[in-house]
């Protein structure tokens, strides 16, 4: 069950970066800025965050299967849609698509784990978990580069989405392993629903999430761009970079999982990988990144900040109020797309304004102010606790 529910995540990664690498085929196709290919990604996201937040709500209400296999279809059938797409508006109509389908995956995936896996194995889970998350980002810039360099964007992203068609069929199949066995939440009013969204840990817990992705997603959207035309290196070595970072947060992750296991303090967990992480993209500002160095860079920036990952997932288990799984994940996690629609749209901004070398800096401030945003969830969830 854990390995299913890592693969589907694995799945959704995969699609959240099936139209970047594309974006330079795009640009010269239909003549438009870098920020407005952001802002592509960032109607991805924000589909995604409404999305993610009322699925929440369907996970306690209605279970986690029946919502994952609407999202899958949604986000593969989108893809689809997008290759056949005449203009560059309709890419934001599929993008929306595909977000409200990507939407579903946070609440639903830790719903299941949350309700079937023992605690003291929780940490694992996770990391299994965030593990098929990094896979799927680090095959998906690869692979799509690859496809479209030999057949086109469009045929891409048309096989792309059919292979996602498939995937869901062959999920519909173990449905007595994705069984979620989620009890369905307790009945909650909209002031109620509206209280638990003000506890301060759980607004912490969001800050935090859109805090760190808008770094993370911004650097994984752009960095080939950034690396590219502010520090000249190959584009083929620039996106490699992307890369070495999502492989390196894999192996952070799994090293992560063993730290959530074994401590309590994953604020501290969370809080030194973001320091690290924060200082070694500023040696891009007195160290420029070279052909020698640009890949060591970014697999360790890859793996400080991946080994937080099952630390920050516990950190939201614990400040979640029983009976609210869904409500509260779907909210906490909504938070990703928020990040993830500033974070694009951010960068290209820098790219287009001649302010490429100061991206990574912008990234590290993120981490920074991210570390007071988890330090403070302690500090709610000590004085819900007294």
């Amino acid at each position: 069950m854990i390995g299913l529910v890592g693969s589907a995540h694995a799945l959704s990664h995969y699609f959240q970066l099936v139209l970047p690498p594309l974006f330079p085929l795009l640009r010269d196709e239909f003549g438009v800025s870098w920020s407005l290919l952001g802002m592509i990604v960032g109607t991805f996201y924000v589909a995604s965050g409404v999305s993610q937040f009322l699925s929440g709500f369907a996970v306690d209400r209605f279970g986690a299967r029946p919502v994952m296999f609407a999202g899958l279809a949604l986000l593969a059938g989108g893809t689809v849609l997008a290759g056949f797409a005449p203009g560059i508006g309709w890419l934001f109509v599929f993008a929306a698509l595909m977000g409200v389908g990507n939407g579903v995956f946070h609440p639903v995936d830790f719903a299941i784990l949350n309700a079937n896996v023992a605690t003291k194995r929780l940490g694992h889970a996770y990391s299994v978990h965030g593990i098929g998350g990094s896979l799927g980002y680090a095959a998906s810039p690869i692979v799509t580069f690859a496809l479209a360099s030999a057949i086109g964007w469009r045929p891409t992203l048309v096989a792309t989405g059919i292979a996602g068609l498939v995937a869901l069929g062959v999920l519909a199949t173990q449905r007595a392993e994705l069984s979620s066995r989620v009890a369905h939440g307790v009945s909650m009013s909209h002031a109620g629903a509206a209280s638990l969204f003000r506890q301060p840990a759980i607004l912490a817990c969001f800050a935090y999430f859109a805090l760190v992705t808008a770094s993370a997603t911004g650097l994984q959207t752009f960095s080939p761009a950034v690396l590219n035309v502010a520090f000249d290196v190959p584009l083929a070595l620039a996106t490699s970079a992307v890369t070495a970072f999502l492989l390196g947060g894999a192996a952070g992750i799994v090293a992560g999982g063993f730290l959530a296991v074994r401590t309590t303090r994953h604020d501290r967990v969370a809080a030194v990988g973001l320091a690290l992480g924060a200082a070694l993209l500023l040696t891009t500002v007195v160290a420029p990144p070279t052909f020698a160095t640009v890949l060591p860079l970014f697999a360790a920036i890859g793996i400080v900040t991946g080994a937080t990952g099952p630390s920050r997932d516990m950190i939201v288990r614990n400040a979640t109020p029983e009976g609210a799984t869904g409500r509260v994940y779907g909210f906490v996690y909504s938070a990703l797309d928020v990040g993830a629609t500033i974070g694009p749209i951010w960068f290209g901004f820098m790219l287009d304004h001649a302010l490429g070398q100061t991206v990574f800096a912008g990234a590290a401030a993120c981490f920074v102010v991210a570390i007071a945003t988890v330090l403070q969830v302690r500090r709610a969830g000590a004085v819900r606790a007294a």
